[in-house]
C-alpha cells in the first residue's frame, strides 16, 4: 500500500515535514490529527486542504483523529492573524464542535478497520489546573525558543496577549496528551501551524524521549495573489445555509485556468494518472472546461451529496443552456428558486393568471404595459418559449414539475413563480 508520502508528494501536498516521517510510515499505519477551531458552526473551502492530509491519512491505513478545540477555542490561535479574536462562550464553543464535527463526516470514515476518531480537547483541558500546566508544559519552553516561531514573532509589532501567546504551549500539551491516550505520533496541519506543531514533537520528545512527527500542508493563494476560499461575496462555507449548493458548484467551476491543476490535485481523490490524462484532455480544448467541470462534480457531490449535485448540474445547464426543461425534476426547480428571484403563486390565482400578470409577480416587469412593451419587442419568456401574446391565460399544462413557472428577461434574468401546496 502505498503510504502518505507516497500520495501526497505528486499532490504538491506537503510543504514541510520531520526528519524520519518517511521511514516511520514505511514501517506500518499511523495515527494522526488535525485540529480544528470552533469559531464558527462551519468550516469553508480554506480549512480543506489538511482535512484532505487526514483522509488520504485514513485511506492509507492510518487512524486519523479529528481534535476539535472545545479548550483552545477559548484561548484563540495567533498563527496568521493580526489581531486577537473574541473568546467564545462554552456553549458557543460545544454548538460550533457539534456542526464542524458533522461535516468532516463528509470526508472520513468512522466505522470498520482504522476508523476516524472524534476527540475534543475541552474534556482535558477545562479540568486542567494551572499549577499542573505549568509542572507539565512550562518548564520545558523557553521564552526565547517562543520568541522564534513565526507566529509570536510575526505578532510582536501590533502586540499578543499572554493568552494567545501560550496557545503554542497548549497546543503542545494536546499533541502529549494524544500521543500517550491515543499512541497519536503525527500532527497535520496548515503551514502556519509549523511552529505549533514543532513545540508539540519537542515537548513529547523531552518528557517521553520519542520522536513524533509533523507535516504541514501549503497555505493557497490563487494566482491573481487572493486568498483561496474566498470570492467577492466572502468565504465559501460548507454549510448549505452559507453558501448555497449551487454558488458552492459555481466557485469550484470558476477556477482560473492557472490554478485548476494544483486545485484538482489537491482535492480530488481521483488517482494523480487519471487527473493527468483530464489536465491533458483541459489543455486541448480549455473552453470545455473540463478539469473545473470534474473537480465541481466531485466537490459538490462529497459536501452536499450525489443528488443534490446532480440537481445543480441541472439547474445548471437550465440557466445556461442544454436542458430540456420539460423533462427536469422539482429538485432542480428547487435549487434554482435559491438561487433567483422567486414569488409564490396560489392554486386560484393560476386559472386568472395572464403572461403580463405572472411577469409583474415575477418581478421582471415593473408594470402591465411594461410587461407589454417587453412582450412586443420579444424580449421575454415562458419555459423557455418566447412569449407572444401578453394576454394569453396560463393553465396547469404550462407547469414545469407539477408546480413552477420559469420566467425570464433577456438573455440572463430568470425568475420562477412556484404554486403552493
Amino acid at each position: 500500500m502505498p503510504t502518505l508520502i507516497d500520495e501526497l508528494t505528486p499532490r504538491g501536498l506537503i510543504a514541510e515535514l520531520t526528519p524520519g516521517l518517511g521511514e516511520r510510515l514505511a514501517q506500518g499505519p499511523i495515527t494522526g490529527y488535525v485540529g480544528f477551531d470552533p469559531t464558527a458552526d462551519s468550516l469553508h473551502v480554506g480549512h480543506l486542504l489538511p482535512v484532505m492530509a487526514l483522509s488520504w491519512l485514513q485511506r492509507t491505513g492510518g487512524t486519523p483523529i479529528m481534535l476539535v478545540g472545545g479548550g483552545t477555542g477559548m484561548v484563540g490561535d495567533p498563527s496568521g492573524k493580526r489581531s486577537e479574536r473574541p473568546v467564545l462562550s462554552v456553549e458557543e464553543i460545544d454548538h460550533n464542535v457539534a456542526c464542524v464535527r458533522a461535516q468532516l463526516e463528509k470526508f472520513l470514515r468512522f466505522d470498520g478497520a482504522n476508523a476516524a476518531l472524534v476527540r475534543n480537547n475541552a474534556d482535558w483541558l477545562r479540568p486542567l489546573g494551572l499549577m499542573e500546566f505549568l509542572r507539565d508544559v512550562g518548564k520545558h519552553f523557553t521564552v526565547n525558543y517562543m520568541l522564534g516561531k513565526d507566529s509570536v514573532k510575526n505578532r510582536m509589532e501590533a502586540g499578543i496577549s499572554f493568552t494567545e501567546f501560550s496557545y503554542m504551549l497548549v497546543q503542545s500539551y494536546d499533541f502529549w496528551h494524544l500521543w500517550r491516550t491515543d499512541r497519536c505520533e503525527l500532527q497535520m496541519g496548515g503551514s502556519d501551524q509549523w511552529g505549533n506543531i514543532t513545540a508539540g514533537t519537542e515537548l513529547i520528545s523531552r518528557k517521553e524521549g520519542k520522536g513524533v512527527h509533523g507535516l504541514v500542508v501549503p497555505l493557497l493563494t490563487t494566482a491573481s495573489g487572493a486568498k483561496f476560499g474566498k470570492t467577492e461575496e466572502g468565504a465559501v462555507w460548507l454549510d448549505p445555509q452559507k453558501t448555497t449548493p449551487y454558488k458552492f458548484f459555481q466557485f469550484w467551476l470558476n477556477t482560473d485556468d492557472r490554478d485548476v491543476e494544483r486545485v484538482l490535485k489537491f482535492f480530488s481523490f481521483q488517482p494523480v494518472a487519471g487527473l493527468d490524462a483530464l489536465l491533458a484532455r483541459h489543455a486541448a480544448d480549455p473552453g470545455q472546461r473540463a478539469a473545473q467541470r470534474a473537480l465541481a462534480e466531485e466537490m459538490t457531490a462529497r459536501v452536499h451529496g450525489e443528488a443534490t449535485m446532480k440537481g445543480v448540474v441541472a439547474a445548471s445547464r437550465l440557466l445556461f443552456g442544454g436542458t430540456d426543461l420539460k423533462g427536469a425534476g422539482a429538485e432542480v426547480f428547487e435549487v434554482l428558486r435559491s438561487e433567483i428571484p422567486a414569488a409564490t403563486l396560489a392554486r386560484a390565482e393560476l386559472a386568472a393568471l395572464s403572461a403580463t400578470d405572472a411577469l409583474v409577480k415575477a418581478g421582471l416587469a415593473s408594470s402591465r404595459g411594461d410587461a407589454k412593451r417587453g412582450v412586443q419587442g420579444k424580449g421575454f419568456s415562458l419555459n423557455g418559449e418566447p412569449i407572444a401574446d401578453a394576454e394569453r391565460k396560463l393553465s396547469g399544462a404550462d407547469l414545469l414539475a407539477g408546480r413552477y413557472l420559469l420566467l425570464q428577461k433577456g438573455k440572463r434574468n430568470y425568475a420562477l413563480l412556484v404554486l403552493e401546496g
